[in-house]
């Protein structure tokens, strides 16, 4: 079995002859330390190359200018151009590759809510195959093509308020909430149509989910953000013979079920204790039959902990979720991230790998 064969079969929870075994890929830029986890996780795992419809939506009329802020960063001002008045994003840029930090967002009240919704849909042009079938074509024979539909309708919402004022506006102004919300879904449904009139597929992907889990939100608004608007994108994409991976940090116990029900194929990392709160063994009883589990190795532990540990934390997750040799993907939770330390966390990384190769 070869490694897109066996990432297919983990997509459709088909029976595998192992695990499949899988990174996320964001590295630090320009970080040569990474160069021999690189060319590891290249040769030796399941690989997802990455490829967005967006790309061939017209953008949205947003006007960017940067300016210095201190000594480490510089504030980078998004102007966004909406008929009903303009909107403001800052966020702070590291001049030493750090990452960016979010300091306000495009939407801070009900009113420029309003103004968002005045925004005509994007539109989408131009013929998509040829990229995409280069994409495929270039990842071959060692992985499958994620197709990144975006954020979710509630992610998308939360992405333009920040977290915080999401939360406040679930109390207060609620309806607001579900324009936009459906507003998105239209903005996703015609992304996913696109696709599928240009037979691309059959791995789609979204984020977002994570910013309705518990503890900031509880299973009642979870079901009325997520699993209402998820639901008939994930229903079209079952209907034309895709899967639908969804990347969702948190404590999912509470809502694992409903991930479940609205059919969700791969759920990425389903995260154990202290992070989340269940275990492998307890998601899997859970998601049997219906869901793939990707993760769940802690990316701290990568840098932190031996080689030996790490080997041992992967036997232990194949006990608890692959018993039944399918719905598995060893994965950490995030991308390799610090910087300089690619040779931190080599050994280790090489640990989980090859313990998996041998099964």
């Amino acid at each position: 079995m070869n490694r897109r064969e066996r990432l297919k079969r983990a997509f459709f929870h088909d029976e595998m002859d192992r695990p499949a075994v899988f990174s996320r890929t964001g590295f630090p830029a320009n970080d040569p330390t990474y160069d021999r986890l690189k060319a590891y996780l290249a040769e030796y795992t399941e690989r997802k190359a990455g490829w967005r419809p967006s790309s061939f939506e017209t953008p949205l009329p947003i006007e960017t200018r940067r300016e210095p802020l201190d000594g480490e960063y510089d504030r980078s001002v998004h102007v966004l151009h909406t008929p009903a008045g303009d909107l403001t994003r800052t966020e702070r840029i590291s001049r030493t590759g750090l990452p960016g930090l979010h300091e306000t967002y495009f939407l801070k009240s009900r009113d420029d809510a309003e103004s968002y919704l005045s925004l005509p849909p994007p539109l989408l042009q131009g013929d998509p195959a040829p990229s995409f079938a280069e994409t495929d074509a270039l990842i071959g024979d060692s992985g499958i093509v994620d197709v990144n539909l975006g954020f979710c309708c509630a992610g998308g919402v939360a992405e333009l308020f920040g977290s915080e004022q999401f939360a406040m506006l679930t109390m207060t102004d609620r309806d607001i909430l579900h324009a936009l919300a459906e507003q998105y879904q239209q903005t996703l449904f015609a992304r996913l149509q696109f696709c599928l009139d240009h037979d691309i597929g059959p791995f789609f992907s979204m984020a977002g989910e994570e910013y309705l889990v518990p503890p900031l939100h509880g299973p009642e608004d979870f079901r009325d953000f997520v699993v209402r608007y998820d639901r008939p994108i994930i229903e079209r994409i079952h209907d034309a013979g895709g899967r639908l991976h969804i990347h969702c940090h948190g404590p999912l116990r509470d809502v694992l079920a409903d991930f479940v029900d609205v059919g969700v194929d791969v759920l990425h990392p389903v995260e154990s204790p202290p992070l989340g709160n269940l275990t492998a063994a307890q998601a899997k009883s859970i998601v049997r039959d219906h869901v793939t589990i990707e993760g769940n190795i802690q990316i701290a532990r990568l840098y932190e902990a031996g080689a030996a540990e790490i080997a041992e934390e992967t036997k232990c997750l194949i006990a608890d979720a692959f018993d039944d040799g399918r719905g598995l993907i060893v994965s950490p939770t995030a991308s390799p991230w610090i910087r300089g330390a690619g040779e931190q966390c080599y050994a280790q990384y090489r640990a989980m790998i090859d313990t998996v190769i041998k099964f």
